[in-house]
């Protein structure tokens, strides 16, 4: 039996840090992950304790129908019903999925040149995108899309032939594109069409009069049984007027709606500008940006050299790139489903590109390591102690060195690239665990306390507060909006129980005679002023914008001043 080879046991073990880098501190209430988080969190544990599937549950106005159900009903399952409430039993599904996406390039990889470390690259290099790692793993609809959508593409990649038949195939490439629009929109109908036809036409050297005869009615069989499996939602809801209202009329006709500006302005200026979207969706890939640009700039040189899978594959990104800039809405998170076909096409021209850029790469994964490393001492001296522990600094050295000495050495420049970004992703979710661990969550003692109480906490996004109930498991839990600027004198006349966000060295007693300090805990500010921007980065105070303490406290003030539903629940 012939033994790997050093270079595949390299990648192999590439490969295990992946997946520890995926799951560790998957349970953290910092891990990169965006907003939506918190109303899907809401709607599946409502939903989950209604007892019923259809219809969906909400609290918050028009927003019970924001995404079709099936990432709900995939968070009902992975939390038994809702019986296991808790952040990793909702996040680990969309880890398989990430992982199960990645498996896919690794076979097209190997499958396309043969050899099995085009496959190790192009797997690789998709978990090493900072966008899959943000959006890969946090409970979101991304994660399922990304591998439904890319499942027809990676089949007719894989087997050529199956762009033949007539029957089979395109049914079930409409059964997983159909998947895919029961867990994001329909809306991915136009990116897949116009992929799918692009494909079609490649194959017939764009006559298009063969591709009408031929292929046409097979786009048009799979995106038919796409639509009927979503049309299913319409069918089973006791309510579809309000899906009708909620999501294809809010959520989706919504999205041409410019807000402001005329269509054509918000084209041309702004955050969401074609430009915008542009870069967006080039820097994506975050540590590896340079790389994705290096890799159009090759592309665009070796352009009469491309392969017939280089040119489907590219075909596939400008579909979904032409699809994502009708809206009037516009980010680049809209390109996630195009990172797959990125990772490949950059594992396929891998040796075409310079050497510079790898090490200009690594040069960046360098200096994010020693960036973190001064954060991290900075941390440690205000909080004192060993806040981090030895395996961590040595985590973070390795790290380093290694970036450093593929930078020296050519023969590993290329090899360890995906590996040194890899590592700062792990080396920055090990450097947040300590606050879970440590300071981020309430003690015991507060957790008893809370137990059947309502207890108001903070928020600034809609069901924001629902990352409170992971906090403080056992409570009734209510939202009041950052934005009103109450103190704690204000929230103690409110509410008998409540937390409060304070500077590090405030605490509440000073603020309020008749309240009691519960617990405290220690958290992160996500979003901070332009003021409040410059002042960390042009004046070094980190810890005065980024770290907060937040407060738990019970108070004795009588009588409590009524408020409103409507008020006490402005995170709905």
């Amino acid at each position: 039996m012939q033994q790997p080879s050093r270079l595949t046991l390299w990648y192999l073990c590439a490969v295990l840090l992946a997946i520890v880098t995926y799951f560790y501190g998957l349970d953290s209430q910092y891990i990169p992950k965006n907003g939506d988080e918190y109303p899907y969190e809401h709607i599946t544990r409502l939903t989950a304790a209604s007892g019923e599937l259809l219809p969906l549950q909400s609290q918050m106005e028009n927003m019970r129908n924001t995404k079709p159900p099936l990432l709900f009903w995939q968070g009902i399952a992975s939390t038994h019903g809702g019986k296991d409430w808790n952040l990793w039993n909702l996040r680990y599904p969309g880890v398989v999925y990430t992982l199960l996406t990645a498996g896919l390039l690794f076979l097209l990889g190997r499958r396309l040149t043969g050899h099995a470390e085009t496959g190790f690259i192009a797997a690789l290099t998709f978990l090493a995108f900072f966008t899959t790692y943000r959006f890969g793993r946090p409970y979101l609809t991304n994660p399922p899309e990304v591998f439904w959508l890319f499942l027809p593409f990676f089949t007719l990649l894989y087997w050529p032939q199956a762009l033949r038949s007539k029957l089979l195939v395109p049914t079930l490439l409409g059964i997983s594109i159909g998947i895919a629009f029961l867990y994001k929109s329909f809306a991915l109908g136009l990116p897949a069409t116009l992929g799918l036809s692009a494909w079609y036409l490649q194959q017939r050297n764009f006559r298009f009069k063969e591709f009408f005869k031929h292929d046409a009615p097979k786009v048009f069989l799979g995106i038919g049984i796409a639509v009927v499996i979503f049309a299913l939602w319409f069918v089973f809801d006791p309510d579809p007027h309000a899906v009708w209202q909620e999501f294809i009329v809010g959520e989706n006709v919504g999205k041409f709606d410019p807000h402001g500006p005329s269509y054509l302005a918000k084209l041309l200026w702004g955050s969401s500008s074609l430009w915008s979207f542009t870069a967006a969706f080039l820097t994506n890939a975050g540590l590896l940006t340079f790389l994705v640009v290096a890799l159009c700039i090759v592309a665009f040189r070796r352009r009469h050299e491309m392969s017939t899978e280089q040119k489907l594959l590219w075909l596939w990104v400008a579909a979904l790139f032409f699809s994502f800039c009708l809206p009037s809405q516009r980010s680049g998170r809209y390109m996630l489903s195009a990172m797959p076909a990125l990772a490949l096409l950059l594992a396929l021209d891998w040796e075409h590109i310079s050497r510079k850029v790898f090490i200009a790469t690594l040069l960046l994964c360098a200096s994010a390591l020693l960036g973190l490393g001064l954060l991290a001492a900075r941390l440690q001296s205000e909080l004192g102690d060993a806040f981090f522990p030895a395996s961590f600094w040595l985590l973070l050295t390795g790290s380093t060195i290694l970036a450093l000495a593929a930078i020296v050495l050519p023969a590993y420049t290329r090899a360890v690239t995906n590996v040194a970004a890899l590592l700062v992703l792990l080396s920055f979710a090990a450097f947040l665990r300590p606050l879970d661990d440590k300071l981020a969550n309430y003690d015991s003692q507060a957790l008893a306390y809370v137990q059947g109480k309502t207890v108001a906490v903070p928020c600034n996004f809609r069901a924001h507060d629902e990352g409170h109930r992971f906090l403080l498991p056992g409570a009734n839990i209510v939202g009041y909006h950052e934005s009103q600027n109450l103190d704690v004198a204000l929230l103690s006349q409110r509410y008998d129980l409540f937390a409060v966000q304070l500077p590090l060295h405030a605490t509440a007693n000073e603020l309020c005679s008749e309240c009691t300090v519960i617990g405290t805990r220690l958290d992160i500010r996500g979003r901070q002023s332009s003021a409040e921007l410059r002042d960390m980065f042009l004046n070094g105070k980190f810890f005065k914008h980024l770290f907060i303490r937040e407060v738990l406290v019970a108070s004795a003030v009588t009588p409590k001043q009524i408020v409103s539903n409507t008020l006490a629940e402005v995170c709905r």
